[in-house]
């Protein structure tokens, strides 16, 4: 049995498509607690660890299947962005990223009975345009509460793609869960065939 420890609309989307038989299941991990206690992280060590905890919280209480654990962080240099939490905030957010370069890391893990058996972390170099503040304001209308669900407020996957001049790396990866190293991961394990 495999389980996916998130709520995700686009994970559960990206695993179904792809053919996986899963249940999704919430995982009990206060992030912005975890995060906090741990400020020396990299944003690459927020990503994994974030994952890990996701998958061991939800593989503890089902000892008997595999469990998926995502995450995905947001960094500008060292500074992590999480989803906002207002539409004020995510107008701030685009603020200061337009123009820039971010990357976002995302990283998955496979856990059974509370421990990690795998993991993978992988990179994508987003290149914000110069967009002007009218068409900031114009999609802000058009994706209303929407840009409150993803880290720095676009979804690249619809109208959120018009903030970008450049986009580097694997399609999955953007959207927050690095697939075909999992799929490969899965098929090496028997869970499903290869």
């Amino acid at each position: 049995m495999i389980i996916l420890a998130s709520t995700s609309p686009t994970r559960q989307t990206i695993l179904t498509n792809a053919g996986l038989s899963f249940t999704a299941v919430a995982p009990g991990v206060d992030e912005g607690d975890l995060v906090a206690r741990n400020p020396s992280w990299s944003p690459q060590e927020v990503a994994l660890k974030l994952a890990e905890a996701k998958a061991a919280d939800v593989s503890r209480r089902y000892l008997d299947a595999l469990v998926i654990g995502a995450d995905q962080v947001l960094a500008l240099g060292n500074r992590i962005y999480a989803k906002p939490a207002t539409t004020q905030q995510c107008r701030q957010h685009l603020l200061e990223l337009r123009g820039r370069t971010h990357m976002l890391i995302s990283s998955v893990v496979c856990a059974r009975s509370g421990e990690t058996q795998w993991f993978q972390t992988a990179e994508a170099s987003l290149v914000m345009r110069q967009f002007s503040d009218e068409f900031l304001e114009q999609y802000l209308g058009k994706v209303g509460m929407d840009c409150m669900s993803s880290v720095g407020g676009y979804k690249i996957e619809g109208l959120g793609l018009q903030l970008f001049e450049k986009v580097e790396g694997d399609h999955f990866t953007i959207l927050g869960l690095p697939l075909l190293p999992l799929l490969s991961y899965l098929r090496s394990t028997g869970e499903i065939m290869s």
